[in-house]
């Protein structure tokens, strides 16, 4: 067929580029509407309304309800039944994308669940988090998925929100090596060219908001903004070639980052080289309206985000509805907005293969590859590289002929614990939640209701009923308790339980059963922490922030008086939030932080506390003595924090230390590690080059461990203020007893650059010391280069972290 026909944008040969704009021309306004719109069916199984609503197609449909599904067959069904009518309705036959979120998992009856994000940093493991990725968009695909709203790339600095636990954690270096790994293994394709792509999310600074609330107001600076909070998405862009973003609902120095020109077009289109598809987070346009009042209206609140560069509105029209279609058609708003965002829609569905491959595989084809034993070996890992062992006097691992081990603590005897905020389990869970809200979503007036059922002293809603559990056999019939494997590996032990405790509150009621179990124990394992979650039965999650990060007080009071015993007590934390507690550290022999692991959670932990494995997970964030010290990070400038400086004076609270309670980086091993033999393949380099840093690592203990080497560098002076120390690089070293080897890192000099007082980025000349170390503060060796001479470069192109 010729270039020039009417149907020329059919021909596979021509770019997606090229498609799309051939396509454009066809498309009346309704259609262009339809296209940068959704369809959020609220039941799978009841779409007859999709012709009503969307008389001429769809852009996207949502898949959140899939959550729900009892067989992959239903939600198969689904999608081929709503694309057909996507293609029926639409002159052109242009098909709809379908998407799902994706940050622990698909949300699909059989799919495989994973660790939180922030457990899965604590594994810096670059590598098995691309596994990850390939894993998440091959079992999408399988049944017609192609968007998929991960990775979370949010930098977070403060624990009191609640959506702490879903991000790589403090550091942009970490994320970016990780998030790119992600988005790699994401954005790939099945055999017949369907193609997934990743929505990151959420852009940008989402997590530096006032009072640690969720959507709040961000007073963020320019340069934190750009160096910290987008260097991980400018990483994925770059390297990964990432193909979506999904702005942050709140407000950026007063700008709503769903309407900012700034941010979106000048930022990250213009700046940062972002040429994909930008979808709005679930009912954002209409917060513009509604909740920010930066538009007063429904319509003015779309117009502004087309200006702005938003391409789609997620997950109902709200700003994207029936006055703005007048006012295109009137004159009163630019055609040339909307065109724009249409062209974007479309090149995303051809470069994803959609009308080539618009239908979900047949169930023949999709269950051949579906979920294989080697998906749920990459869960267990990750969570067995999570788990981070905070301190240990000796207790850990278990020692063999314990006679009686007392578990005390409601996380013990379900794995529903062990899945965290946006896994499936917890997603369909806080459907069963009299408050079943989310943002962008809302409950319906009869789900809302009084909770009469609360944990005592809180207002969170108690979730210990048989329904939770039943959902959970339905959809994980394997997963095990904590309580069920320690029973099955310690068959010589006597192993018994006491509920202690809620997961969050007052309420010491439960106390004096623990007591008199523990009093005859020879050792005490207590999980402590609360829910990671969603809705009203979790004590952290999406909107369930909290002003006090430490244990509960049921849980801290029961350390104290478990200590009266003598006995040697281990605690193990399942949270969003990493553990916090001064009982914890004054009276617990050891103390294990296991995040939300997952459907691999009770193997990964027993395998630890038995020393079947040793612990290998490091801190992804600096953990805080309390809220009063937030936000507390390693990679703060000069002159602040805990390196205020001699002339202040002052080196420490009142009350507290400045320190954190657990630095960045940390984690124990049950054997030791050695460094030597630190060299710089040049002192001095230029703006251009790179340099080469490389050491030896033996393991000096009498166990097989695995190390995580963290190489870092302080700029000595600079002309604005930089960081004390930054992370640059990392590595996971697994070593027999006695082994050594050497480590060897490759750094762009660009790597080190920064924004200059001009807000250019700039490697600039000078003394920079190259740290290795076992953390942020267990600096084991030191060398230094000097880089000749100040160079501006280009920050799309400069290099994020060592090789």
């Amino acid at each position: 067929m010729s270039a020039t026909s009417p149907t020329s944008w059919l021909n596979s040969d021509l770019s997606p580029s090229q498609r799309a704009d051939l396509l454009l021309q066809q498309l009346s306004l309704d259609e262009k509407l339809a296209q940068v719109s959704c369809y959020f069916p609220t039941d799978i199984t009841k779409t007859g309304d999709f012709a009503e609503r969307f008389p001429f197609g769809i852009g996207e449909v949502s898949c959140l309800e899939a959550r729900s599904a009892l067989s992959l067959d239903e939600v198969t069904a689904f999608q081929r039944r709503v694309q057909a009518e996507a293609l029926k309705h639409s002159r052109h036959g242009i098909p709809a994308i379908f998407h799902m979120e994706g940050l622990c998992g698909a949300y699909l009856p059989g799919a495989t669940s994973f660790p939180s994000g922030l457990a899965r940093a604590a594994g810096w493991n670059a590598a098995l988090e691309r596994k990850v990725g390939e894993i998440v968009g091959k079992q999408e695909r399988a049944v017609g998925i192609t968007h998929t709203l991960a990775p979370v790339l949010d930098i977070s600095r403060d624990p009191r929100m609640g959506r702490h636990g879903e991000t790589y954690g403090e550091d942009p270096a970490l994320a970016s090596a990780l998030g790119v790994a992600y988005t790699q293994g994401l954005q790939s394709q099945d055999h017949d060219g369907r193609r997934t792509e990743a929505v990151a999310k959420h852009f940008v600074g989402s997590h530096h908001t006032e009072g640690g609330i969720h959507g709040a107001h961000c007073n963020v600076p320019d340069r934190t903004l750009m160096e910290i909070y987008a260097k991980p998405f400018q990483a994925a862009i770059s390297e990964a070639g990432l193909r979506g973003v999904m702005p942050s609902y709140n407000s950026v120095g007063g700008e709503p980052v769903t309407a900012s020109v700034r941010l979106l077009q000048t930022v990250l289109r213009d700046h940062m080289g972002f040429d994909g598809l930008v979808v709005s987070d679930y009912g954002a346009i209409g917060n513009l309206h509604s909740v920010q009042h930066v538009a007063q209206s429904a319509a003015e609140a779309g117009l502004a985000a087309l200006r702005a560069g938003l391409d789609v509105e997620l997950h109902v029209p709200q700003g994207f509805g029936p006055e703005l279609r007048a006012w295109f058609a009137e004159g009163r708003a630019d055609i040339a907005l909307l065109d724009r965002a249409v062209e974007h829609v479309l090149q995303a569905k051809f470069r994803m293969g959609l009308f080539e491959n618009p239908f979900a595989p047949e169930p023949t084809e999709r269950d051949t590859s579906f979920r294989l034993p080697a998906d749920t070996a990459v869960s267990i890992q990750s969570a067995r590289e999570s788990l981070v062992l905070l301190t240990n006097d000796g207790a850990l691992p278990l020692r063999s002929g314990i006679r009686k081990l007392a578990v005390i603590g409601c996380h013990a005897t379900t794995a529903r614990f062990f899945f965290g905020g946006y896994t499936h389990y917890s997603m369909a869970e806080g459907k069963l939640a009299a408050n079943a809200s989310m943002a962008g979503l809302t409950a319906s007036s009869d789900a809302v209701q009084a909770l009469t059922n609360t944990i005592p002293g809180t207002t969170i809603e108690a979730s210990d009923g048989a329904a939770f559990e039943e959902l959970l056999q339905q959809q994980k019939p394997g997963v095990r308790s904590l309580l069920e494997v320690l029973v099955e590996r310690m068959p010589r032990t006597e192993v018994e339980w006491a509920y202690g405790y809620p997961i969050a509150g007052t309420d010491e009621s439960r106390h004096e059963e623990a007591l008199d179990l523990a009093a005859e124990a020879d050792v005490i394992l207590l999980t402590l922490g609360g829910k990671h979650g969603t809705a009203s039965i979790a004590s952290t999650g999406e909107g369930i922030d909290a002003t006090d990060i430490n244990l509960p007080a049921c849980q801290e009071q029961l350390i104290v008086k478990l200590a009266q015993l003598g006995k040697p007590m281990i605690g193990i934390h399942l949270d969003g939030r990493p553990v916090s507690s001064d009982a914890a550290d004054q009276y617990l022999s050891a103390l294990l932080e296991a995040w939300s692991p997952a459907e691999g959670g009770a193997e990964a932990i027993i395998d630890v506390l038995l020393g079947a494995h040793s612990p290998s997970g490091r801190l992804p964030v600096s953990i805080a003595r309390n809220a009063g010290q937030v936000p507390v990070y390693y990679n703060h400038p000069h002159g602040s924090s805990w390196h205020q400086g001699e002339s202040i004076g002052f080196p420490d609270y009142v009350d507290s230390p400045h320190t954190p309670r657990y630095f960045f980086g940390h984690g124990l091993s049950y054997t030791t590690f050695d460094y030597t033999g630190l060299s710089v393949s040049k002192e001095q380099v230029v703006a251009d080059e790179g340099f080469n840093v490389s050491f030896a690592i033996t393991n000096t203990g009498e166990r097989a461990g695995t190390e995580v080497v963290q190489l870092y560098a302080s700029d000595r002076y600079a002309s604005v203020s930089r960081p004390v120390v930054e992370l640059i690089g990392f590595r996971r070293v697994t070593l027999e007893p006695g082994q050594n080897t050497r480590v060897d890192f490759h750094i762009e000099t660009s790597q080190l650059a920064f924004l200059d007082a001009e807000m250019q980025w700039k490697v600039e000349a000078g003394d920079v010391d190259i740290l290795v170390g076992a953390s942020s503060a267990d600096i084991r060796l030191k060398a230094s280069i000097n880089i000749s001479s100040d160079a501006l470069i280009d920050g799309k192109s400069r290099s994020f972290y060592a090789r």
